[in-house]
């Protein structure tokens, strides 16, 4: 069925209908484009109604797509990147340093260096705000969901200016406690915690390529702070990125071991923003000072291998 001619959509109306395709129900629509649940319901009834057709059916797993919902939805995402990139442009105009920058980032980077850095940067330029979001989720920049993403993974490939801060040295680390019981047995007798391994799982390929191959995984989080809060309480011995375990006042890094490398910190811009003043100078200031103090990334004595007990012990761990 077609459009009924006398009904011109606009991009209120395509907003609301993508928000429902993408999440399927009205509830995650709603709350995924911040709007309220009725509102939206009562836009997508009055949509459909003014098409003159279903655009969406129900199901057992939600709100699907109609054949018309379909035939929409293409035309609706070219509405959505032309309306992005144009925001894109005239946020780019932007040549004052004021304004807000809105940034993404990782629960785990609340805990590092990092927030010095932003603390410093805001007290340099007062006239800008930074709008901090933290969640493990990927943010789109695309969408213009952030103007700055921090990303620690081995690689980006996403269609955004990227640069590559600066790569993360990790190591297992445990309470002054805790490392009184670490001898030069492999890690035999000793618990690792588990990140997402299946419940049955006494070891993992990560724990026989570590220092510590004979120890078992005996507990599970899903996420990272708990992993160093419950480290830092002595249930026993966590890889972290050096950055975060370094900094805790309760944890060391455990005995008989040299750090090894881990992923790298990215910072992420949308090309269209980089010339935007207060995005260019957040970028830059924290690009300077993160490379600043590399060895709080990077630590020394990092090697790519697991070593020999006495080729440890030969070298002290830094």
């Amino acid at each position: 069925m077609s459009i009924h001619e006398s009904h011109s959509l606009n991009w209120d109306d395509l907003k609301y209908f993508l928000a429902v395709a993408r999440t399927g129900t009205l509830r995650g629509g709603a709350d995924s484009i911040q709007v309220n649940h009725t509102t939206l319901t009562r836009r997508l009834s009055v949509m459909e109604e003014r098409v003159g057709s279903r655009l969406f059916d129900r199901s057992k797993q939600g709100l699907v797509l109609t054949q018309l919902g379909e035939d929409l939805m293409p035309h609706a995402e070219r509405v959505e990147a032309e309306m992005t990139a144009a925001s894109r442009v005239i946020v780019g105009q932007d040549a004052q340093p004021s304004g807000t920058v809105y940034i993404t980032l990782p629960h785990g980077l609340a805990m590092t260096s990092l927030m010095d850095d932003f603390a410093a940067f805001a007290d340099l330029y007062p006239d800008i705000t930074l709008n901090m979001n933290f969640t493990n989720d990927i943010r789109d920049l695309t969408r213009r969901e952030a103007d700055v993403s921090l990303r620690v993974a081995s690689e980006v490939t996403d269609d955004v200016v990227g640069r590559k801060l600066v790569q993360i040295s990790q190591a297992a680390y445990c309470t002054r406690d805790y490392a009184e019981r670490i001898t030069d047995n492999g890690g035999k007798g000793l618990h690792l915690i588990g990140w997402h391994e299946p419940e049955e799982a006494m070891t993992a390929a990560w724990v026989k390529d570590s220092y510590y191959p004979k120890a078992t995984l005996k507990h599970r989080v899903s996420e990272l702070v708990p992993l160093i809060t419950l480290a830092a309480s002595g249930l026993g011995m966590a890889y972290l990125a050096c950055n975060l375990g370094d900094r805790h006042p309760n944890l060391i890094r455990a005995p008989l071991q040299k750090p090894m490398p881990y992923r790298s910190l990215w910072l992420r811009l949308h090309r269209d923003l980089r010339n935007t003043a207060r995005v260019r100078l957040f970028a830059d200031f924290l690009a300077e000072r993160v490379q600043s103090k590399r060895y709080v990334f990077w630590v020394s004595g990092t090697t790519s291998r697991p070593l020999m007990c006495f080729e440890v012990c030969a070298a002290p761990v830094a």
